[in-house]
């Protein structure tokens, strides 16, 4: 989905005292004691875009990674939104050696209409991407490998977005250009190093 959770604070409330079984009630079977919120749900978001406020639970839905936690954790009070969609990954793979290896997310979101133009559109920027720097017999996720996840979006026109990092601070796809960098990348190593000790 691409538009905000819904979120019902009744059933958030009923969660918090006791009335709802967290989890769908997975759990049960064992006194793991009383539902925190903030433990179990809040604290748990990998990108801390959930707090509590009055009593109501809020997100920052722009900060959100989709991850689905939260809506597993309290399905009676957290849904998707009505904006939906699919998600488009790439890469995945299963070679003897490594085992099989799940794909990276390439478009976090994208509109299934017929005649699906959009998907038809990414699909065909990959395979002219791919044909033209794989190697023989190389699969897209080796590719990808290679030349790196920033390639794709290049190729793809795709811009990077929070989806496309794992968590945050983690291993983002964004790098630099020279053009983009004041005075480029050639500097003064001493100016550097005043700043920058080793």
């Amino acid at each position: 989905w691409k538009d905000d959770i819904k979120i019902d604070q009744e059933a958030v409330a009923a969660y918090i005292g006791g009335e709802f079984p967290p989890n769908g009630g997975a759990h049960s079977g064992r006194d793991w004691g009383k539902f925190d919120i903030q433990k179990e749900v809040i604290g748990l978001c990998p990108t801390e875009c959930m707090w509590m406020e009055g009593g109501k639970l809020n997100i920052d839905n722009k900060e959100c990674t989709r991850c689905m936690h939260c809506i597993n954790v309290m399905p009676r009070a957290l849904h998707i939104g009505d904006d939906r969609g699919c998600s488009m990954l790439v890469g995945a793979k299963a070679p003897i050696l490594d085992g099989a290896q799940m794909g990276s997310l390439l478009v976090p979101f994208i509109k299934v209409e017929e005649p699906y133009d959009e998907i038809k559109e990414v699909i065909e920027t990959i395979w002219d991407w791919w044909m033209e720097e794989g190697k023989n017999r190389e699969r897209l996720g080796e590719l990808m490998k290679r030349q790196g996840f920033q390639k794709l979006l290049e190729a793809t026109n795709i811009k990077a977005m929070p989806q496309h990092v794992q968590e945050p601070r983690h291993n983002p796809y964004i790098f630099w250009k020279e053009d983009e960098v004041e005075g480029g990348w050639d500097r003064d190593i001493n100016e550097f190093r005043k700043d920058h000790q080793r």
